[in-house]
């Protein structure tokens, strides 16, 4: 296994769970070094066992998993693989999760209801992690429930920039699919030129999960190229909703920009008979053949991750990659 040095007695280590391999593999490209060899197996009962296959002792590891379904078993991976560095004497532990795992459960809706988002920074620090990097997360609120650093990264400069490209001098409007991303939709806004926004109005029955449906639009939309954002697509019930009633109040196309793409069943089939014109995402989480469609188009996020480990690495600034005001 080949290693980064930075000054005398500092060395970067790169480790990946079995979620996402690609990913792993081309951030580790990035870096111009090499995963750090791992054991990995399954119980025949269901229990996780890994080993690192050489020593951590001293070095600064990067552990990366992404969490597509099933998200528990890919979660307990990473938390037995924080373990391990820690018991090996890691001199530092950072979690990569480009798509933080029970991001959506950030508050509580009603009584009773666990923070779910919060208890998995509790896990990620118990175990034995120092710092966590992550990709759009689902609200920002989520960095103050680790104790510790946290490397928020955004999508949206690799996102915007190829939209950028597809919808040239079209009159465009960016679009949220609810109220509650219209900050987000400023920042694509501004990212594609000062271009008016526009939200969809929803309503959702807290009781009932992956469900919401998509009433009617306010803003500028007719005659207009819609991009649509948003941070995840999960079942695509929303999204391929407000796909509708875009079209319905008059819009020439839709484009849809989303950072994680989820995609549980039928989101493939939504999306591909939605009507949008193009469904851009990232590889936050793997996309398996059979969830793939013509219209659909994947943007790496690996060159990203991979500058953000190397900032954090040498000590630098991971705010510098973003200007600053992404």
């Amino acid at each position: 296994m080949s290693e980064l040095s930075h000054h005398v007695n500092k060395k970067l280590v790169v480790a990946s769970g079995r979620a996402h391999p690609e990913l792993a593999e081309e951030i580790a490209e990035a870096l111009g070094t090499e995963l750090l060899p791992l054991s990995a197996y399954d119980f025949a009962n269901g229990e996780i066992y890994v080993r690192p296959g050489e020593s951590v002792r001293g070095k600064d590891v990067f552990i990366l998993q992404s969490h597509p379904a099933p998200l528990n078993n890919w979660l307990m991976e990473q938390l037995l693989l924080i373990d391990a560095a820690k018991r090996a004497s890691a001199r530092r532990i950072t979690v990569v999760s480009p798509f933080y795992p029970y991001a959506r459960q950030d508050k509580k809706g009603r009584g009773r209801e666990p923070i779910s988002a919060r208890m998995v920074a509790d896990l990620y620090k118990a175990t034995g992690a120092d710092r966590v990097m992550s990709v759009d997360l689902h609200t920002a609120q989520i960095q103050g429930f680790f104790d510790g650093p946290v490397d928020h990264l955004f999508a949206i400069p690799l996102l915007a920039d190829y939209i950028r490209g597809r919808v040239g001098n079209s009159d465009v409007t960016v679009v949220s699919p609810d109220t509650g991303r219209v900050r987000v939709a400023e920042q694509w806004a501004d990212r594609l030129g000062g271009v008016p926004l526009a939200f969809v109005h929803k309503s959702r029955d807290l009781t009932v999960p992956n469900q919401a449906e998509s009433k009617t639009v306010v803003g500028q939309v007719e005659g207009r190229t819609c991009v649509l954002i948003d941070d995840m697509i999960d079942t695509g019930g929303t999204i391929a909703g407000a796909v509708r009633v875009l079209k319905e109040a008059g819009a020439k196309d839709v484009i849809i920009a989303a950072t994680h793409a989820v995609f549980s069943d039928p989101a493939a089939q939504r999306l591909a008979e939605c009507g949008a014109r193009e469904v851009v995402v990232t590889n936050t989480l793997p996309i398996p053949a059979g969830k793939r469609f013509n219209n659909l188009t994947v943007l790496s996020i690996a060159p990203l991750i991979a500058r953000a480990i190397k900032e954090v690495f040498e000590d630098g600034s991971v705010t510098s990659l973003f200007d600053g005001n992404a």
